[in-house]
């Protein structure tokens, strides 16, 4: 059990015995009135979403999930197709399960897919991910000193701002869980 103010996007907890994965969090104090927390939550047997509110002293209860290292293989009609790094099990996944993390997939990454009760919820991907640029401006010498970022098209079809010099077919190395460009690899 938890307090729901450890609450975090993308875990996965228990109401009522069925499994909600936390999909967003906002944190209100209002006034002189006690703290609370609303989640958006998405019912992992339905696929519905819905909000719920709780005090921030209410525990909720964590659902058991299992995470197994998988390799990203292809993608075909839609639906993505990973292996098992251990058993070489494959398994495809829908658009719904993989979400916004399709734009920083390719080939052979590892992720980590969460399962309920034997069933893919969604992955993880690891913290940071190369890709290679597709589409940028060209780099002008004598810019002024206010062009400090320019936006940059990736294989994935990501956007994201990077610094100047970088040009089309450098690899960049982007932060997953923000989308922001570290550094040209």
């Amino acid at each position: 059990m938890i307090q729901a103010t450890q609450l975090r996007k993308g875990m996965v907890v228990k109401l009522d015995e069925i499994p909600h994965i936390v999909l967003g969090i906002t944190h209100i104090t209002p006034g002189n009135k006690r703290g609370m927390i609303i989640c958006s939550l998405r019912n992992l047997k339905t696929g519905l979403s819905k909000e719920k509110r709780f005090r921030s002293g209410d525990r909720i209860e964590e659902a058991d999930i299992e995470e197994i290292e998988m390799e990203y293989l292809y993608s075909t009609d839609g639906e993505f197709n990973f292996m098992n790094s251990e058993s070489y099990e494959q398994i495809a996944l829908g658009q719904e399960i993989i979400a916004d993390a399709v734009k920083f997939l390719k080939p052979n990454i590892h992720v980590k897919v969460e399962f309920y009760e034997d069933k893919p919820f969604g992955i993880v991907l690891p913290k940071y991910v190369s890709l290679k640029v597709t589409e940028t401006q060209a780099y002008m010498k004598d810019a002024t000193a206010q062009a400090r970022s320019k936006p940059a098209r990736l294989e994935g079809g990501h956007i994201c701002q990077v610094p100047p010099f970088v040009a089309v077919g450098d690899i960049v190395k982007i932060k997953t869980d923000t989308g922001e460009y570290v550094e040209r690899v």
